[in-house]
């Protein structure tokens, strides 16, 4: 007899007794009525009942219970309600288009319903035309999206940032667990923050460092960056959005606040790139996938690297200043619907959606030796005394008949904890083991590392993220046959630099672990 799932339902009931109860929303009982459930009902996900009782919140499958009171939800009329709350750009564009082609995978038809304040639902209708799942979008900006989740008032947090020590602290205070944990964050797509002038502008490129300067205050004119001798108008997006805070972090400029009538604030990011692109004494940050007809301007460093934001230096985290795009899921059981269409989201075919939606996506691609000469000038331009000849030999000996993976994995800042992105790398590398796609290959983890310290020393910390990337590759794939698949480690320290170490950032963009596969 199929009664509950969750055992300790029962076990309650058993060692505490029936007691008197007042009247509440619903009573759930088992087909001999030997056990009785009453409370007020939290929530139905189509299979389960949330339910705040006396002895606490129980989750109960609905298969093996009846419901009786006012707050039964119908089964056959079920519609799975789920709300979105945050970043702007990623309910604009990038979600609308994922639940259309979840929608043309699975048979239902979709229908756009506007809200007030520029808010919107998202429905799904079956075949007969009943209404099957509404995503409802509260459009705001990463620091609301946070807000709505620990007040209970959205399933799911839109955001363009990690979430920050403050709020994982108060959601913890709340009962909800770590919000960083692998089925709590996820990574839907890849963003970057890029530098964008008009088209007339002259200059072509911008250090990091000048970069921040700018925001800071020290650069006000263009002059300084061998443009024209005008004051330089800066453009950003509007304070509390997720890309805003990550230009902050990143960009370690606290004073733009300072900057006055200098700044220009933009709630859409749309809005800022036309202004930009219309203006030939702006300068704007923007999203990667919002450039539209402004030009982007290259990064470059002191020792003469430079970098250009690009769907492959995004995915492999070599651009210093890209923005993974997350959500955060609550602690509770999300409806069916919802469930299914977040498994869709991690798959090949939404990876196609997030591609033609502008954004980039997280299906690895393969990088042959022969197309990345720049990187191997930069080795030879960087290579001293500690990096001899013979060790970039070892280098292109090792790596030849390969080709790098898009896959790429960079650590949080002063610890051995993979970042964000790489996480999601971890998971998604993983399941391609599963699934066999690299069934009969060589799979080779590549450490490198900064330039601070010996040769010597920094070889042997590269070895050592080489081999935690892979164990924890290897521990997260549970189903994978491993025995086909020809797994090895090997690092080159500071060999093969991508980026100057004059600033934190570049340090960072060193420190990393590739993949390569033959």
């Amino acid at each position: 007899m199929a009664l509950f799932r969750a055992a300790i339902c029962a076990a309650l009931f058993l060692v505490t007794g029936i007691l008197p109860l007042k009247a509440q929303d619903v009573t759930l009982s088992s087909p001999d009525g030997a056990v009785e459930i009453t409370g007020n009902i939290l929530g139905f996900d189509g299979e389960f009942y949330r339910v705040d009782t006396k002895f606490g919140e129980l989750t109960v499958d609905g298969s093996g219970v009846s419901c009786e009171g006012p707050g039964c939800p119908s089964l056959s009329d079920f519609v799975a309600e789920i709300s979105l709350s945050g970043s702007s750009t990623m309910a604009e564009v990038l979600l609308p288009a994922l639940i259309e082609g979840f929608a043309l995978r699975n048979g239902f038809q979709t229908r756009r319903d506007p809200m007030p304040e520029n808010n919107f639902d998202y429905v799904l209708l079956r075949d007969t035309g009943r209404v099957a799942a509404r995503f409802s979008f509260f459009v705001s900006n990463t620091d609301e999206g946070f807000a709505d989740l620990l007040a209970n008032e959205a399933d799911i947090v839109m955001a363009l940032r990690e979430i920050r020590s403050a709020e994982r602290e108060r959601a913890r205070e709340a009962g909800m667990g770590d919000m960083t944990g692998a089925q709590r964050s996820r990574v839907l797509a890849l963003d970057a923050m890029v530098p964008v002038v008009a088209p007339g502008n002259p200059v072509r490129s911008i250090s990091v460092a000048d970069l921040a300067g700018v925001l800071s205050g020290n650069l006000s004119n263009w002059s300084e960056l061998g443009g024209p001798n005008a004051p330089i108008s800066l453009h950003l997006p509007v304070a509390g959005s997720g890309l805003a805070q990550a230009i902050s972090d990143r960009l370690e400029a606290p004073n733009i606040a300072a900057l006055g009538t200098r700044l220009r604030r933009h709630d859409r990011g749309s809005t800022l790139v036309r202004v930009v692109a219309t203006d030939p004494f702006a300068l704007g940050l923007a999203s990667f996938a919002e450039t539209s007809t402004a030009r982007v301007l290259t990064l470059r460093g002191a020792c003469g690297f430079s970098l250009r934001a690009n769907r492959r230096s995004i995915k492999t985290e070599d651009y210093p200043l890209t923005a993974p795009m997350f959500l955060y899921l609550p602690s509770r059981r999300l409806p069916k619907l919802a469930r299914d269409f977040l498994s869709y989201v991690r798959g090949p075919g939404a990876q196609i959606v997030i591609r033609r939606a502008g954004f980039v996506d997280q299906a690895p691609e393969r990088i042959s030796m022969n197309v990345q000469g720049d990187r191997l000038a930069n080795a030879i331009t960087a290579a001293g005394s500690e990096v001899p000849l013979e060790e970039l030999q070892r280098l292109v000996s090792r790596l030849d008949g390969l080709q790098r993976l898009t896959t790429s994995f960079r650590f949080e800042p002063g610890s051995t904890r993979p970042d964000a992105q790489s996480r999601s790398n971890i998971t998604q590398l993983a399941r391609s083991l599963e699934a066999g796609a690299y069934d009969a290959r060589e799979l080779v983890f590549v450490g490198f590392s900064d330039g601070d310290g010996p040769a010597s020393g920094n070889r042997a910390i590269a070895m050592k993220r080489a081999e935690a990337v892979r164990d924890a590759v290897i521990a997260a794939a549970e189903t994978a046959n491993l025995e086909r698949t020809e797994i090895e480690i090997a690092a080159f320290g500071e060999a093969l630099p991508m980026a100057c170490e004059d600033q934190r950032w570049g340090r960072q963009v060193n420190r990393r672990v590739e993949v390569w596969v033959r």
